[in-house]
């Protein structure tokens, strides 16, 4: 198992946060540090002369980290012939070459910039009548079951909790499939579609179970919108109405966060209850402060 240069970054409080949580400046730092960690373990396997199984993600999260593998691949040689990628989702129905679909998404961010053989591209196919995606969802896992897994799943979070498009009530040993999109998921997507009226309602998700299989699971985050959920998963119980809560049980996760996103952590937000700590008169008020919201006094 590679060791991961992230975590070796920061430590994390086992008192209060039940995932390792690495905390960046901003998403530039976070994503190179991720882009970083991919490319050590695509060398490794190809020095072992074996594929490297990677699970993608898509969203706003990823798109820092996509652009530094492609610079890796153009300015310092880094190959990706080796690589076999399986995108977690794909909204349904969708064709390939929409402007929303996520197969464009990687051609335009990855895929078209890199030495990525096109056939070991695997994003979920949008395109199929209703009557065969169940039989194409266990082809999807199979494939990934017959090259031994995946290595590392990269992910981002919705602000329901949601992982790939696994949406709040998602169950642990969910499979992958159709499911049906939360209000919350299709009204920050609507932007992109020109209004909630032409948002999917639908799409096909890697399941739960198969991302907790991942030897390996890197989850970003950037932003202050991102704080709150980002506090439930890590800090909250395990629980299927914050699917990203998982993750808790996993044993090979790190969370990437930026300054924003991690602003709720308890270290974070209160350090007093984490350590010791030298006491500022920005400290001091953030305390009083808190402590009279905490108890509804002035």
């Amino acid at each position: 198992m590679l060791k991961s240069s992230i975590d070796k970054a920061t430590g994390f409080e086992k008192r209060f946060e039940n995932i390792g949580t690495v905390v960046f400046s901003d998403s530039s730092s976070g994503s190179k540090a991720v882009a970083k960690e991919i490319a050590d373990l695509i060398k490794v396997k190809q020095s072992q002369k074996q594929p490297c199984i990677l699970g993608l993600a898509t969203g706003s999260s990823p798109k820092g980290l996509y652009a530094e593998l492609v610079r890796l691949h153009k300015e310092e040689g880094l190959s990706f012939k080796n690589v076999i990628s399986f995108n977690l989702d794909e909204y349904y129905p969708m064709e390939p070459d929409s402007v929303n679909s996520y197969v464009r998404f990687m051609k335009e961010l990855l895929f078209n910039h890199v030495d990525i053989l096109p056939e070991n591209c695997h994003v979920p196919d949008g395109t199929l009548s209703k009557e065969e995606i169940a039989n194409y969802c266990n082809d999807y896992e199979a494939k990934i079951e017959a090259l031994g897994g995946l290595d590392l799943q990269i992910l981002g979070i919705g602000g329901n909790g949601h992982i790939g498009f696994n949406e709040s009530g998602s169950l642990q040993n969910s499979k992958t499939r159709l499911v049906a999109l939360d209000h919350i998921t299709r009204v920050a997507a609507s932007s992109d579609f020109l209004g909630l009226n032409n948002t999917p309602r639908t799409a096909i998700t890697l399941g739960v179970k198969m991302i907790m299989e991942a030897q390996r699971v890197i989850l970003m985050a950037w932003g202050e919108g991102k704080s709150n959920i980002i506090k439930q998963s890590v800090e909250g119980q395990v629980t299927n109405l914050v699917p990203a809560s998982f993750l808790q049980e996993h044993d090979n996760v790190t969370f990437v966060l930026d300054k924003e996103s991690s602003s709720k952590l308890t270290r974070i937000n209160t350090p007093w209850l984490v350590e010791k700590i030298v006491w500022t008169d920005k400290l001091i008020r953030k305390a009083v402060l808190g402590l009279a919201l905490h108890l509804k006094k002035p």
